[in-house]
């Protein structure tokens, strides 16, 4: 059993907010806006349940990717037509898991396990039910198996663009109710131990926008505080 960390949701580029994190380690996940063109209509900023305000970006479509039933999505599918992601998630098998980080700013109270003004934080991940499907073999799989995929948003771009494409098991697979701070309190650029001690980055320079591998005791940990209060790393 093995893991991947990617970066992924609304940032200050797009759409140019963060989401927020709450003082009890809640959080509002928003995914980035759909870039390209689409086969069929897709959800805009103004069809999603958020308490945060999107009045500015209301009328933009999103690419609503990686996809949560727990925010309105049909499956567990991601997909990315970006090498520096698809490569990593390329190597995973069923069983494996995909995290999902993203970084979010820090609303209201600052707890003491966050960093001030935001911070990256973990906020669900994917158990894969099958091994990861590259572009290329998604167009020769039976067309029942393609179904699987149909809600993913680069399913639904036109043309189809997805490098790779994950299905998570719907049973092992969650958005989660709070964080996973991956963050250091002392700021949001510093990488705690989480990144530094058990991931395969040095936590130098962007940590936050780069793949992160795990091995099996690092996905274990990841795991035990995703069941956790944000402040259980501290522990």
């Amino acid at each position: 059993m093995r893991s991947v960390a990617i970066n992924v949701g609304a940032n200050t580029n797009e759409p140019g907010f963060r989401g927020p994190l709450f003082p009890d380690g809640s959080f509002e996940y928003i995914p980035i806006p759909e870039s390209k063109p689409t086969s069929e209509p897709v959800p805009t900023y103004g069809d999603l349940d958020l308490r945060t305000d999107v009045s500015a970006v209301a009328d933009q479509p999103v690419h609503f990717d990686p996809e949560f039933p727990e925010a309105g999505g049909e499956r567990y599918t991601y997909g990315d037509e970006h090498g520096v992601k698809a490569g990593p998630l390329s190597e995973l098998s069923a069983g494996d898991y995909l995290f999902f980080y993203a970084t979010l700013s820090t609303v209201e109270d600052r707890p003491a396990w966050a960093s001030p003004e935001w911070g990256a934080h973990i906020i669900g991940h994917f158990r894969l039910a099958r091994d990861a499907v590259s572009g290329e073999a998604y167009h020769s799989l039976p067309s029942e198996e393609q179904a699987q995929f149909d809600s993913n948003a680069h399913v639904k771009r036109d043309p189809f663009d997805a490098r790779v494409l994950i299905r998570g098991n719907a049973n092992e697979s969650r958005l989660y109710d709070t964080v996973v701070p991956l963050s250091a309190p002392s700021g949001g650029t510093d990488a705690n131990e989480l990144v530094t001690e058990l991931s395969s980055d040095s936590g130098k320079g962007p940590w936050w926008r780069r793949p992160m591998r795990f091995d099996e005791a690092g996905t274990e940990r990841l795991l035990e505080l995703a069941d956790s209060h944000p402040s259980a790393i501290d522990r």
